[in-house]
């Protein structure tokens, strides 16, 4: 029964990264005055730069330079993602100390730039914010991550990403720098959230996108695999950017 289970979680799992992929229509906005700061994107495991797209063209409207990054997530492990990719393109945009450098993330990407963040000094870091991070890895990982199409899908850094001794994100400690989190509690798939203990997105459990140090926390009802492409989302992301704390008013 357990094999049986794995077997239909990896189908699922297959059809996640397929749909999470998929193009968003996005209406166009009036652009504003141009802003100094830059915001750095950073797509979810098994994703490409498309799934953030629709952040992307919300901020560039409202004047920021964007730089929406597209790199092999599941190529190499998080410490060469974070130490060559990811530090290779912000030494391009750190140069002029009177532009912040923010963050937008999606799931393993907030574990890229907790790690970059935890062995580099960035003076003119901003603000961050993190949508769906498995800041205390996933139970899911546990679950599946030794098997054939877990890895031969997610890669090495896939694997870092549970909460046993192999989990980078566990190995972090707390932030230091002005964190929102963003959590969904919609799963897409009720097979996951049998694996993944507690409310969750079908991939992390509320709890464990939590972590020590961060200023501020948001949830909402969306699943991990489109949570990002919440107009909702993108607007909290956009709050926090500008303010430092998500609005939390009625709506």
């Amino acid at each position: 029964m357990q094999k049986n289970l794995k077997k239909i979680a990896h189908i699922f799992l297959a059809l996640f990264f397929l749909a999470s992929s998929f193009r968003y229509v996005v209406l166009a906005q009036p652009v504003n005055q141009e802003k100094n700061d830059y915001v750095i994107l950073l797509h979810g495991i098994g994703q490409s730069k498309r799934s953030m797209e629709k952040i992307g063209k919300s901020l560039s409207s409202l004047g920021y330079k964007v730089v929406n990054v597209g790199y092999p997530s599941t190529k190499y492990p998080i410490e060469y993602l974070a130490d060559d990719i990811l530090n290779n393109i912000v030494e391009r945009y750190s140069e002029n100390p009177q532009s912040k450098i923010h963050f937008v993330t999606h799931s393993m990407g907030g574990i890229v730039v907790r790690y970059y963040l935890k062995n580099h000094k960035l003076p003119n870091l901003g603000r961050v914010v993190m949508i769906s991070p498995p800041n205390q890895g996933s139970e899911l990982v546990d679950s599946l991550g030794d098997s054939y199409f877990f890895k031969k899908l997610n890669g090495p850094a896939g694997r870092q990403l549970g909460t046993d001794k192999k989990s980078v994100p566990l190995k972090l400690g707390s932030v230091d720098f002005e964190l929102g989190v963003i959590a969904g509690n919609r799963s897409f798939n009720p097979l996951y959230s049998i694996i993944v203990p507690g409310p969750d997105d079908g991939v992390v459990s509320v709890e464990r996108t939590k972590v020590s140090g961060m200023k501020d926390f948001l949830l909402l009802p969306q699943t991990h695999a489109f949570i990002m492409k919440s107009e909702d989302v993108i607007q909290q992301v956009i709050y926090f950017l500008e303010h430092g704390v998500f609005e939390k008013g009625e709506k």
